[in-house]
């Protein structure tokens, strides 16, 4: 019988550490979609081109996409607490640069910057926790907490945008940043540990341009596909990527310090994990796109009220992350993360049941459900990450699952918000009301948004007429999503069932089984 030598606990200064690097998260995910609401008084105020507003909703995600595996790498090798101290000061700096920005320009740069800066947080926050909390069950919850924060933010982002809009101006949503990015600089240095693996080796530049030359093209041509449609360049974009991306693999194989250490691939835990997580993040970001013009256009609901609506799925997460840690000591992450998948297969099930007269309640319990099962999903695959990963190479480690899920959240864009929209401009084709013009129903075909523009200028009843078809067509759209949805949660179950079936139970307080060991 082997013996296993026990994990030395956490004490109250790695918890309160880790309350301190829940704060960047919360930030970084809400940076993503804060500037929402403030797109109409940005406008107005810098007045910029069609293309100029894309780049800066864009860039940010590009960037921090585009960054986060030289960001994880850079904290192993000079110092994950370094990184994320930097990192939180440029953040901080780059927002008060955006909230004052006086032109387009200067705002796109901005913004640019906050995902380099963005790139930082992520995995240095990731790694640290695997450096602070050495017990599997304490790291578990650990991990868990981070998972709240990351998704917290992501849910909280146009809320605190939206009331920070009916006080102040559009540039008033960067300067939340500020004092959370200065409490981060005052107690990280006392609270959090600095840690570098001293066998790593020199810096890979050329693996960091070749690792930026594969994810940006891709993402961007993802992206595009997804908002502009079919078009070669696109096309183009992501086999460039690709290319690079063949080029940076076989670097990683055979370069005398790699940024990433591809045998990890090779561990079940390590890959069924990311991949789990990945393809999680790509249904749920194909369903949510969705859901925000369910509740504005079809119910009616204001920016702020439909937000608002969003909330209980906050409170979903928190079951699911709180009871796949409670329960991970006696059953198999196997068997979590696929019941996790199973139930946010029942609850895009449950999304598919909503129609132009169902009300907001099939939405809230849909994403009560759905949130349940993604975040007993996220915080045990993301712990099997950390756990797989030696300790020296946790913080790319933690980059590689980041930029998976990034992946894996514009790929569900892409396809299944152009599957939604296929449907939605064949079935309008076929309902359209008689009498309305063939230019107009050319715009209607366009967007929900543009059929309710068009409708507007036209005659009482028929601009009812063209609202509800329009309305209808859009639900069909979405109940086709929701059924992938279900139906591919299913069948990652199925995948998770496979992958992660020799992986135990994680260890109770003091010894047991770690997949790191």
């Amino acid at each position: 019988m082997q013996l296993v030598t026990p994990h030395r606990m956490a004490t109250r200064r790695e918890w309160l550490g880790l309350v301190v690097l829940v704060l960047p998260c919360l930030l970084v995910s809400m940076d993503l979609s804060v500037l929402f609401y403030a797109l109409p008084f940005l406008s107005a105020d810098l007045a910029p081109s069609s293309s100029q507003l894309l780049w800066i909703l864009d860039l940010y995600g590009f960037v921090l996409a585009g960054f986060l595996i030289s960001m994880g790498t850079l904290g192993d090798r000079i110092g994950r607490r370094k990184v994320l101290l930097a990192g939180a000061a440029l953040f901080g700096l780059a927002s008060v640069a955006a909230a004052y920005a006086q032109s387009t320009e200067m705002l796109i740069a901005a913004r640019a910057v906050l995902g380099i800066a963005g790139a930082t947080l992520a995995p240095s926050t990731l790694s640290l926790i695997r450096n602070m909390f050495h017990d599997p069950r304490q790291r578990q919850v650990a991990v868990s907490v981070w998972t709240l924060g990351f998704a917290g933010g992501a849910i909280v982002g146009p809320i605190v945008g939206g009331f920070m809009l009916e006080h102040f101006w559009w540039g008033s949503v960067f300067l939340l940043n500020v004092p959370v990015m200065v409490l981060l600089l005052v107690l990280g240095p006392a609270l959090l540990p600095e840690f570098r693996n001293p066998k790593a080796g020199r810096f890979d530049l050329l693996g960091a341009v070749l690792s930026l030359a594969t994810i940006l093209p891709v993402i961007y041509g993802i992206k595009k596909l997804a908002a502009d449609g079919f078009a070669w360049e696109y096309v183009g974009s992501i086999a460039l990527g690709l290319a690079f991306g063949a080029t940076f693999l076989r670097r990683m194989s055979t370069a005398e310090h790699p940024m990433v250490d591809v045998r990890l691939f090779r561990r079940a835990q390590f890959s069924g994990a990311v991949g789990a997580c990945a393809i999680t993040f790509l249904v749920l970001a194909g369903l949510g796109m969705f859901v925000s013009q369910y509740l504005q256009l079809v119910l009616g609901y204001g920016p702020l009220e439909a937000a608002l609506w969003c909330l209980p799925g906050m409170a979903g997460m928190l079951v699911g992350v709180s009871t796949a840690t409670a329960i991970a000591a006696k059953l198999k992450p196997s068997v979590i993360v696929a019941s996790g998948l199973v139930l946010s297969g029942a609850g895009f099930a449950l999304f598919a049941q909503v129609s132009v007269e169902s009300g907001v309640a099939w939405v809230v319990a849909s994403q009560i459900v759905l949130a349940g099962g993604i975040g007993a999903v996220a915080t045990i695959s993301t712990d099997l990450v950390l756990a797989t990963a030696p300790k020296e190479s946790a913080g790319a480690a933690a980059a590689i699952s980041e930029t998976a899920n990034e992946f894996g959240g514009a790929t569900g864009i892409a396809l299944l918000g152009s599957l939604g929209a296929v449907v939605y401009r064949n079935d309008l084709e076929l309902s359209a009301p008689d009498g309305l013009p063939a230019e107009v129903l050319v715009q209607a075909k366009e967007t929900l948004g543009s059929a309710f523009e068009a409708a507007a200028s036209l005659p009482t009843a028929l601009g009812d007429a063209l609202r509800f078809a329009a309305s209808s067509t859009f639900v069909n759209g979405v109940q086709w999503v929701a059924w992938i949805g279900a139906g591919g949660s299913v069948v990652v179950a199925a995948f998770v069932l496979l992958v992660l079936r020799r992986v135990p139970p994680t260890a109770p307080n003091g010894g047991g089984h770690d997949p790191a060991r």
